[in-house]
């Protein structure tokens, strides 16, 4: 029967936390004083860590685990609302404020995604497209219930408008941004 594996994690942990003058976390895994002082005995190392049976035991704490496994459905939906606005031609800007993007980590984004190199601004809006936004905004706002404070609903609905209207979300933001700040939406 070989060494159980758990002691020899516990052994290795503990021993490192000392090494780091992490005696508080030695103590809350359980060790003791005089635990603590056995573990700079060389001799008595070695029989804990070649010891055959457990002489600690391990317990899950389920809501830290459940947060985890949350915070990677987070981290993955995040991923792909980014690579979402990047294919629908939002700005380097705006993945920077919302997102906390580098503008380096933004070109990767684009170069990984196989998105094409921007040069420049985008066009402005004809007044066709002007009209047809501001309807298609103003209907999407009330009947989704947006409020205009509320900058990743707007960034959501920005991102459906470009797409349905097949222009550059940068573009579609920057417009919507702009009538927000002269008051020619009300909540």
């Amino acid at each position: 029967m070989s060494p159980h594996p758990l002691n020899q994690a516990v052994v290795a942990q503990a021993l490192h936390d000392l090494r780091n003058g992490q005696l508080r976390r030695c103590q809350a895994m359980g060790f003791g004083e005089h635990d603590l002082e056995v573990l700079k005995q060389p001799a008595l190392v070695a029989l804990l860590v070649n010891a055959r049976v457990p002489w600690c035991s391990v317990k899950v704490n389920r809501d830290i685990l459940h947060r985890l496994v949350n915070q990677m459905h987070d981290i993955e939906q995040e991923i792909s609302t980014v690579d979402r606005m990047l294919r629908l031609g939002a700005s380097t800007e705006m993945i920077s404020k919302y997102y906390g993007l580098t503008h380096q980590e933004v070109a990767l984004r684009r170069n990984i995604l196989g998105l094409p190199k921007r040069k420049g601004r985008h066009p402005i809006l004809s007044e066709a497209q002007e009209v047809e936004l501001w309807r298609s905004w103003k209907f999407a706002v009330t009947g989704r219930g947006i409020a205009l404070d509320d900058e990743m609903a707007l960034l959501n609905l920005s991102a459906d408008l470009a797409e349905s209207m097949s222009l550059p979300m940068s573009v579609i933001w920057a417009g919507l941004q702009n009538w927000i700040a002269q008051g020619l939406i009300g909540s």
